[in-house]
């Protein structure tokens, strides 16, 4: 198969490098300076414990990797959700009719604007649980084995099982989801575990826990956003690797005290001392977050069905704001009275 992988980051990279290990014609758009160091070294892949190196095509724009005339039987967008929209207007003046698109992002509504471009028959939903570091431009190492991608026809009904078929005869374990609306909502709430209140405080998920007062927070910010699905009718789902639906029934049904200990191990064992992808993209200056398809979206959801989301809405408002520089970060650091009376603004 020929296909094209927008994005050549964390995620995007090891897909597209597993495909081309699979004999596929994979070709990578990223940076300029990323392009030509794949283009002349190839990408590396760290996993079991063995290297191994692809060599796909790495162009720096979507005109180059549309020269010709070329047609992709599969488009991955592997860019982060804040660059979706962006990196949307190109691929429309040089792509009007793709075969199939697969958004393999984290966070609520990402695929939203490629629906209403292409119809959702040409629109697949992932979810990826494995998690993978970047070490150079052409070098990722995978962190924990037994994880893998999840992918849901945005389309009812939509057969996707060949595209399964391919990821998994790549050695990616691949599942199938039918409602990609509850595999989305299932990952985001994995993915708000420990996120933004370790960005904001600026220290590990593993510390942020130590506080009663913040893990009290937690706990409300993962009952919000269930209570948010209940009122949309969406049912937390297993992903691969992840076991959503256990986490679910603890945070509503089990006692604080037993709690604390069952999440903090998760947040402390998942992420060790390294920080979340939230404050990832706080340090990085780029004036992004993604956030805002997280805690955001489960506030602006909660607004819209009547459910009241005032701790996601703090976090969200509280690192946007972080993030655009309109709050003084010093603030925050390792201060969790001052993110509570955030909260309360929202209660």
């Amino acid at each position: 198969m020929r296909i094209l992988v927008y994005g050549a980051g964390a995620v995007g990279g090891y897909l597209g490098g597993k495909l081309s290990f699979a004999q596929h014609d994979v070709t990578f758009i990223d940076m300029e300076t990323n392009a030509r160091v794949i283009a002349a070294n190839g990408l590396a892949i760290v996993e079991d414990e063995q290297r191994r190196v692809a060599h796909p095509r790495a162009v720096s724009s979507v005109a180059q990797a549309f020269m010709g005339d070329e047609v992709y039987d599969l488009i991955l967008m592997g860019v982060k959700s804040y660059h979706l929209k962006t990196a949307l207007d190109p691929l429309v003046a040089f792509c009007s009719r793709p075969n199939t698109i697969i958004t393999i992002q984290n966070g609520i509504g990402v695929e939203r604007p490629f629906i209403e471009q292409y119809g959702p028959e040409h629109v697949i939903a992932g979810s990826f649980t494995m998690p993978i570091s970047k070490e150079t431009i052409n070098q990722l190492v995978v962190e924990r084995e037994g994880r893998g991608l999840a992918l849901a026809p945005t389309k009812p009904g939509e057969n996707i099982n060949q595209w399964a078929q391919l990821f998994n005869a790549a050695g990616i374990k691949t599942s199938v989801v039918k409602d990609y609306q509850a595999m989305k909502w299932s990952k985001a709430f994995l993915n708000i575990i420990g996120n933004a209140s370790s960005a904001i405080l600026n220290r590990p998920p593993g510390i942020v826990y130590k506080s009663a007062a913040m893990f009290d927070l937690e706990v409300r910010m993962l009952k919000e956003t269930l209570a948010v699905m209940d009122k949309l009718g969406l049912k937390v789902i297993d992903l691969p690797g992840s076991p959503a639906k256990r986490l679910a029934r603890g945070v509503n049904r089990v006692p604080k005290v037993v709690l604390k200990p069952i999440l903090t191990k998760l947040v402390a064992g998942g992420r060790g001392d390294k920080m979340p992808s939230f404050h990832i993209d706080l340090t990085s200056g780029s004036g992004q977050s993604e956030v805002l398809f997280h805690n955001g979206a489960i506030a602006k959801a909660g607004h819209e069905n009547g459910v009241p989301t005032p701790v996601n809405h703090a976090f969200a408002d509280v690192l946007w704001k972080l993030t655009r520089g309109e709050y003084d970060w010093r603030e925050f650091d390792g201060n969790p009275r001052r993110l509570l009376q955030e909260v309360r603004k929202f209660e």
